[in-house]
Order: C-alpha cells, then sequence, then structure tokens
C-alpha cells in the first residue's frame, strides 16, 4: 500500500486472507502467496515494477473456485475494483490486470514483469521432489469431487502443455535454477498417473 501511496486498506487484506483461507484450497492457500511474494522479494531488482507485481500477486488466486474458468477474471476484476476505489492511476491498473490474467494460460512472454509473474507462478514445479509431490496431492485435494479417469486425463494433459515449451521459465534467474527439477517433477508426476 505505501509503494501505492495509499492507507493500510486492513479491510480488504483481512479479506484477502480470507479467501485464501477457504476451506476447499489445499494449494490455492496463504502459504502459496508467501512462497510467491518470497520468489519476487529476490528477483524485484529485475522487475520494471515490482510494486505493480506485489499487487497482482496477493490478488491472483483471491477468487479460486476448483470448477469455474472465471478465476483469473474474477479475481483481476476484484483488484480492478479496489484500485479504482483508491483512485490508482489507470495505466497501473491495467498492467495489474494483465499480470493476474497471465496466470490463466501461463503463455510465455517477452516482457520483463509479466515473465516474472508467470515464473513466480509456476515456482511449484521446480521445487525439490518432495514439496513438488504434495503441490500434486494438494491439487488433487481441491478436485477430489472429479472422477479419478476424468481428473487424471486433464492433469495429464496439463502437466505435458508445461513440458512441450521449449522453455518453462521466462526469466534466466527461474530458468537456471528451476527448469531442470521443474522437468524432472512433471515427467515423474505424468508417469505416476
Amino acid at each position: 500500500m505505501e509503494a501505492f501511496a495509499l492507507p493500510a486498506n486492513m479491510d480488504v487484506f483481512d479479506q484477502l486472507i480470507n479467501a485464501y483461507s477457504e476451506k476447499h484450497r489445499a494449494y490455492h492457500t496463504l502459504e502459496h502467496i508467501d512462497a510467491c511474494l518470497y520468489h519476487l522479494d529476490v528477483v524485484a531488482g529485475h522487475a520494471d515494477i515490482p510494486h505493480e507485481i506485489e499487487m497482482a500477486l496477493w490478488f491472483h488466486d483471491a477468487v479460486y473456485n476448483p470448477f469455474s474458468s472465471n478465476n483469473e477474471a474474477d479475481s483481476a476484476s476484484w483488484a480492478q475494483i479496489f484500485l479504482k476505489e483508491n483512485h490508482v492511476a489507470g495505466e497501473s491498473i491495467e498492467r495489474i490486470h494483465t499480470l493476474i490474467m497471465v496466470t490463466q494460460n501461463h503463455a510465455n512472454t517477452e516482457d520483463v514483469d509479466t515473465g516474472l509473474m508467470l515464473d513466480i507462478d509456476l515456482s511449484i514445479l521446480g521445487a525439490p521432489p518432495e514439496i513438488y509431490d504434495q503441490f500434486e496431492k494438494n491439487i488433487r485435494t481441491e478436485y477430489k469431487r472429479v472422477p479419478w479417469f476424468v481428473f487424471k486425463k486433464k492433469r495429464k494433459e496439463i502437466l505435458q502443455s508445461f513440458l512441450a515449451n521449449e522453455r518453462i521459465y521466462n526469466h534466466p534467474h527461474f530458468s537456471n535454477m528451476l527448469e531442470t527439477q521443474a522437468r524432472e517433477n512433471l515427467s515423474r508426476a505424468i508417469a505416476d498417473l
């Protein structure tokens, strides 16, 4: 809030905390946000506007219903409403909206900040094997109402789409640190499905 010259907005902070604490979440939780903010702290010096990435990270999974295809749009809309109510500049609001929306399809980008946003969001893919395996279990928990054969097919498609990319990560920091492990994790997860 300080970087945007805004008051603390503790009511919205509390709403975000409550959203990330919903009972149906197993991965898209405060722990995920904490990990994202940690990674941002490490690479903030590479970002053009790091406080916009931070705002986008706070909101990017704020609305999360495993059976909705509008989570990112709804989360981006919430961020837009909040920022407009606080009279943040329109260009900044649009950039934050874009940062949130790129997490929907995770398409590689040449833009520094959107690339960092994606890499931060996907950093879990390159986590140590035991952490990655827990991530997969948590995703399954979030989709526990989906029959296994349907989940297995869709999950395999998603994981294979990451492997099919020439590179998973946009920024050299993430690519050098996580690319190899991410590919090993993805390959193992696909073989286990």
